[in-house]
């Protein structure tokens, strides 16, 4: 609900970015909610940021300590409300956000929320990472993250918008595929 209440005001014309800074820790408390009352977390995990370091599996991105998360976040949604393309703020929020991962867990999926109200904001479809394209999505973040070079992400997700919009049933292949 949470979410659809973001997407609500986004669409309503509010800064995006102003949205997503005000509304992500509510997105991660709502989501992990259920978590805590199936006691597979501890309630303190949805008080604000990680308070540990957290490593990302099968990657070489190490995101950076606690104490910086809290100077990150606010730098991120700053940039993300300033920024007036909506594509360039659905690529950054997106990758800036998992690549700060300023919680224990979930980051990905409030990466994807995220994206998600950056592409409303430019009145784009509501876009999905398929599951058969993870691995090509999990090697274009690493390119971005580790190598520097967030051209295959945006190709990436600019594919699967592409394909959204065209109304593909089927997963788009990556645009670094194409070629």
């Amino acid at each position: 609900m949470s979410v659809k209440t973001s997407l609500g005001r986004t669409l309503g014309g509010a800064n995006a970015g102003e949205v997503a800074g005000a509304d992500h820790a509510a997105w991660y408390r709502q989501l992990f909610g259920p978590s805590v009352t199936a006691g597979i977390i501890k309630a303190v995990d949805l008080a604000g940021y990680r308070g540990g370091p957290v490593y990302i599996r099968r990657s070489m991105h190490v995101p950076p300590p606690r104490d910086a998360v809290r100077d990150c976040m606010p730098a991120l949604f700053d940039l993300l409300s300033r920024e007036p393309e909506p594509s360039v703020r659905v690529v950054l929020g997106h990758f800036v956000f998992v690549c700060i991962h300023p919680y224990i867990d979930g980051n990905g999926r409030i990466g994807r929320f995220l994206m998600n109200v950056m592409l409303a904001s430019g009145g784009y479809p509501w876009t999905i990472i398929p599951l058969e394209l993870r691995d090509d999505y999990m090697q274009a973040l690493e390119a971005a993250s580790v190598r520097q070079d967030i051209q295959p992400f945006a190709s990436f997700l600019g594919g699967l918008v592409k394909s959204r919009l065209e109304g593909d049933a089927a997963p788009a292949v990556p645009a670094t595929r194409r070629d």
